[in-house]
């Protein structure tokens, strides 16, 4: 067991940030109106064999296939026509197809948002628009960060400061965003434990982190289909190694692609339909996933 676990890069970030595409999230260039609350579920499914330790990519017989399944609840409320507050809270659950680790699961952490915009103006044939995104994700329920890959998360309260920016012409767009996220440090179930030095504490150091995301497509009243490249980076940590466990403190980068979409029924007015897949083509201490999500949300126009 203890040789399998040193041997185990985490795939956490994957199933952390997966989001269904452009259905009101903190992450697109998209707002509700005034009044209006926009709330519904996805199911994101995401797997691996392969992972990188380090930069070294490789596969572990005794792990298999690991899958992450979450379930989240989401909603997203307009207090005016430039200023959204979203929250959103996963069910998560992890199991490896071998070996003889424990499958994982429960609820994980509770995510809210401030979604601004400030400025929406015609430039040459299209509009471009400027948002200033602040969000807290705190864990909601006592589950362990020190079992990876099998734990549900990291149990480190996060603020994240968000710019994007987002330019429309003719039914096409383009949104690109930069995020930095301030990690709070964790406690874990020891008294010690070893990165690249010996520490005599329960106290783990989370390195800080950074997100860009660009989103390229088709947007109209009925559909939006677009196309999405996010890159995730700690700004510190350390490589998993032969001789080392694997820790919520490593260096965990990864770059992923894919499509997503959404589609607005003309009847019952206010429901849509949202879904998208990911694929991580690079990494660092983390699993090569495909992940797909699929959803559904609900507008209830004026709840005010």
């Amino acid at each position: 067991m203890k040789k399998l676990l040193q041997i185990v890069a985490g795939a956490i970030w994957c199933m952390l940030h997966s989001a269904p595409a452009s259905a009101q999230t903190e992450i697109d260039g998209i707002m509700m109106y005034k009044n209006n609350f926009c709330f519904g579920t996805v199911y994101t499914h995401s797997s691996w064999d392969q992972y990188w330790e380090g930069n070294f990519k490789r596969e572990n017989a005794n792990l298999g296939s690991v899958t992450t399944q979450m379930l989240g609840v989401m909603g997203n409320y307009g207090i005016s026509n430039k200023l959204n507050v979203l929250f959103g809270v996963p069910y998560v659950q992890t199991k490896a197809s071998a070996g003889q680790l424990n499958s994982m699961k429960g609820v994980q952490d509770l995510s809210l948002w401030i979604k601004w915009m400030p400025v929406q103006t015609n430039i040459g044939k299209g509009s471009l628009t400027l948002y200033g995104v602040g969000g807290y994700t705190f864990p909601l329920t006592d589950y362990t960060p020190d079992f990876l890959p099998m734990s549900i998360g990291l149990r480190s309260k996060t603020l994240s400061l968000r710019g994007m920016i987002d330019y429309e012409v003719n039914n096409l767009f383009a949104t690109l965003s930069g995020t930095y996220m301030f990690r709070d440090n964790i406690k874990i179930d020891r008294d010690n434990y070893y990165t690249t030095e010996m520490h005599y504490t329960n106290e783990v150091k989370m390195p800080n982190a950074a997100q860009f995301n660009f989103r390229l497509g088709y947007r109209s009243e009925r559909l939006i289909a677009e196309a999405v490249i996010n890159q995730f980076n700690t700004l510190g940590g350390f490589d998993i190694t032969k001789n080392n466990m694997p820790f919520p403190s490593n260096k965990m980068n990864a770059t992923m692609v894919g499509p997503h979409f959404k589609y607005n029924f003309k009847k019952p007015h206010g429901l849509s339909l949202v879904g998208g897949a990911d694929y991580t083509v690079a990494g660092r201490n983390m699993g090569q996933a495909t992940s797909f999500s699929a959803g559904v949300f609900y507008v209830i126009h004026s709840l005010f």
